[in-house]
């Protein structure tokens, strides 16, 4: 006999075994379309916002300290109610000048939404 059938870590190739592998595979399948979906949903949502953020700067614009992605995510859940995991922004660096700024933010690994931060002065 098959080590891997009697252990447990196969299964034969039987009809019934085949059509539970092909249901299990629709329903992947259907998952993974909807979360392609909803990910596009709220990157349409997210890219018609802008995050309003606060700092104390000095001349010039430069910041005293700076906007991490962990306070934009902050920002987004309080005024937006989207909550987002900071890991997903593509903030190499934190912002540390007044103005604007694009932000990336991967939602699935096939879509990319681009939060616009705003950094005004307190």
């Amino acid at each position: 006999e098959n080590f891997l059938i009697k252990n447990g870590y196969a299964v034969e190739a039987s009809n019934a075994a085949l059509s539970t592998l092909s249901a299990q595979k629709k329903k992947e399948d259907k998952l993974a379309a909807e979360e392609l979906a909803e990910a596009k949903a709220l990157k349409e949502k997210m890219e018609k916002l802008t995050v309003e953020l606060k700092a104390k700067s000095g001349e010039g614009g430069r910041l005293f300290g700076s906007i991490t992605s962990k306070q934009i995510a902050q920002a987004l859940e309080k005024t937006h109610g989207i909550k987002i995991d900071k890991r997903k922004m593509d903030l190499p660096e934190a912002i540390r000048a007044l103005g604007h700024t694009k932000v990336p933010v991967k939602l699935h690994h096939e879509v990319t939404a681009t939060l616009d931060v705003h950094v005004g002065e307190e």
